[in-house]
This record gives C-alpha cells, structure tokens and sequence, in this order.
C-alpha cells in the first residue's frame, strides 16, 4: 500500500536583523524576513561637533517637514532645517548629511514624498517596546543616546505594552549607537505584518537629551 504523500507544511519566518559597516547594508532592508538594518557608522567630526553644540544650546526643538521629490534630480533643499542655529560651526556639514541620508532613503523606496522630523528630546517620548504602524522608518540620533530594540523572541509580541513582559537583562536588549543609521520595518511594510522590529526611546536621566532625525516614506 502506498503511503499517502505528506502535505508541506509553511513554514513561519524568522525575522532577522542585519548590521554592518558600509551604507549598503540599508538596502537589505527591502529583503524578505529583514526587520532591521542598521549601518554602523562614525559621525563625522563637523557633523558631531554641531549636533553636540546644538544639543548644548537648544531649548525644545521639533521640526517637521514634508518633501514632495518628483521630479527632483539634486539634492533636497534642508537649508531652513535646525536655521536658528545656522551660525555654528559644522551647520552646513550636518545639513548635507541629512541630504544624503533623505536621497539614499528616497532611491532606495523610489519615494515621492517623504516627512522628516528633527527633534530634540529630554524624556523617552515611547518608553515601552513596541512596533510601528508603518512601511520603513529611518532613524538616527545625531547626538545623545540611541534608540532599543530586540530581537526576536526576546519577548512575547502578544504582550507589547505590558511592564511584566519587557526583559529586564541589559544583555537581551539592543541599543543604536549615536551616529548609527537605522532602518525599522514596520507592520505596514508588505509581507511584514506581525514582524515589525520591537523597539522603544531609551530612558533619559535628569538633564540627559538627544537629537533625532526621523525619516518616513509619504508616498
């Protein structure tokens, strides 16, 4: 008698994270089961010595910006961006980082349109781990302390949001480096759904802050 054949079963993904040294690794983002890509980079020394300057000298700081690029050929024009602080050493060095980091992030979707938000922090504006409802999310701390994520199976999805559930061990927990680029998928993201990479805004002390730059793809 013939053995019945065996249904193949799917098997689920495993989300997985990808680090490394040189900006391409931004691009294996786009791959199946990446939820993360981080380019491990060092700031350049004009560009940190105006992010920790402006750091220094800002008081609150929130900027936004919605950047239709069609038809776009050069780079964006960021020259009103952090403006009030134009006159400090290493502005147009910070300026054109974000410019490059805003065309490499728009290449790489084919983005039309994109919203940028710099801001300056002095409290974790989402202190529990979490996913976002997004497609891809670039994130970078120009200054001050990086974000936290995990990796997978580090805690129960079900329970995000839950105190009782986050790890408490700093082994298990992942943290950005000030300088580093990041690429978080989120639910949003085509074939992504129920693997958005967990993370939080790390914990600041008393008179700690950072200076984010955020990017997300409008369209």
């Amino acid at each position: 008698m013939l053995a019945r054949p065996l249904t193949p079963r799917k098997l689920t993904p495993v989300a997985r994270q990808v680090l490394g040294d040189s900006p391409q690794v931004l691009a294996e983002a786009l791959e199946e089961g990446v939820n993360l890509a981080v380019w491990r980079r060092q700031l350049p020394a004009p560009v940190a010595g105006f992010a920790d300057t402006l750091l220094s000298l800002a008081g609150p700081l929130a900027e936004a910006i919605s950047l239709e690029l069609e038809g776009q050929e050069a780079e964006p024009n960021l020259r009103e961006l952090a403006g009030n602080f134009s006159d400090l050493d290493g502005y147009d060095y910070f300026v054109a980082d974000v410019a490059w980091l805003l065309s490499a992030y728009a290449c790489l979707l084919d983005a039309k349109r994109i919203g940028l938000r710099l801001r300056v922090l002095d409290k974790a504006m989402c202190p529990r781990f979490h996913v976002d409802h997004v497609p891809l999310r670039l994130i970078t701390t120009y200054a001050g302390t990086g974000s936290q994520w995990l990796r997978e199976g580090a805690i129960d999805r079900a329970r995000l949001g839950d105190p009782a559930a986050e790890p408490q061990a700093p082994a298990r927990i992942q943290q950005l480096a000030s300088g580093e680029v990041a690429l978080f998928k989120g639910e949003k993201w085509l074939g992504n759904e129920g693997y958005g990479i967990v993370h939080r805004s790390p914990q600041l002390a008393d008179g700690e802050r950072r200076l984010i730059l955020t990017l997300d793809w409008l369209a």
